[in-house]
């Protein structure tokens, strides 16, 4: 797991990964797939999956993010029986960027084409596909574009539906600055702002999570997420499509209804689901809740319409 990288600013170093993150990848297996001019790095946990079992489950984390985004909901995921497969998007976390583009469309070829070489061997063509916030965005677009490997889709505090504007949530800016304490106090404040609803959520594990991430995002610029381009691509998605949200949503704070709307355009839309006291990053504020509602909605998802 790449921290540091060469010319960088001491003062953006992180420490090594807390407990819980490295018991998790202990505890996975890495595979690399082509991207760019590198690999994409993918964290794959759980027995494989056979025709006994369900699919594997893909997790898409979010923007400035990697599979740490995810780190309370894998072993619930594993513990029920689910093989999970976790990226570092392109041009995130230990992932090169892609060949070419510089927002959620330019990331769905190299996804797919790295899922497909990791279903290669398996039983199973398709996978149920869970993406978060930047990542429910590309998820949406890559179930629109190449839609042969996935089986649902279930979107989670996913942007591009036309309802937020850049700027909606002023965030401190921390680049240019030296000193450690400093750097630390303007991460708090913006997971504070952005990402969570209470300031007691903001543990000494989500401040590392995120510390970690938003060093190592080499995808500047990104537009997508300000525009209808999740909104638009849903009506041409024909798998299950479920939507989960923080209810509490920074982003979405007095536009609930203006999101109900917009989110329900797939064909065989199964619903959207409000985690009560959750902010943005909802699986991580609310993990417990989170994961109870994500295996029903799977569960659900995987049926055909009206069965129980």
């Amino acid at each position: 797991m790449l921290l540091y990288k060469r010319g960088m600013n001491p003062a953006l170093r992180t420490p090594p990964p807390p407990a819980a993150i490295s018991a998790l990848l202990q505890g996975a297996a890495r595979r690399e797939t082509p991207c760019g001019h590198g690999t994409l790095v993918w964290h794959v946990w759980g027995p494989a999956a056979t025709p006994q079992t369900h699919p594997p489950v893909v997790l898409l984390h979010g923007g400035s993010g990697s599979w740490t985004h995810w780190a309370l909901n894998i072993n619930a995921l594993v513990q029920a029986g689910r093989q999970v497969l976790v990226p570092d998007l392109p041009g995130f976390g230990d992932s090169a960027r892609p060949a070419q583009g510089r927002d959620a469309d330019a990331l769905v070829a190299p996804l797919d084409a790295g899922l497909a070489l990791l279903l290669r061997d398996g039983v199973h063509t398709q996978v149920d596909l869970v993406g978060f916030s930047f990542g429910g965005l590309t998820a949406g677009l890559w179930a629109q574009a190449l839609p042969e490997h996935i089986r649902q889709l279930v979107v989670v505090g996913a942007p591009g539906l036309g309802v937020v504007e850049r700027g909606t949530v002023p965030l401190v800016a921390w680049r240019h600055l030296d000193d450690p304490d400093t750097i630390l106090a303007a991460h708090r404040c913006n997971l504070a702002s952005m990402m969570l609803l209470h300031p007691g959520s903001i543990t000494p594990l989500a401040l590392w999570i995120h510390a970690t991430n938003v060093v190592r995002d080499r995808m500047p610029g990104r537009r997508l997420a300000y525009t209808s381009a999740l909104k638009d691509a849903l009506p041409h998605i024909h798998c299950p499509v479920t939507a989960i949200y923080g209810h509490e949503d920074a982003l979405y704070r007095g536009q609930q209804n203006a999101l109900a709307a917009a989110v329900a355009g797939a064909p065989d839309f199964r619903g959207l689901h409000w985690v009560a006291d959750a902010g943005h990053w909802v699986q991580f504020e609310r993990a417990s809740p989170f994961d109870t509602l994500l295996a029903a909605v799977l569960h659900s998802g995987a049926a055909p319409v009206g069965a129980p």
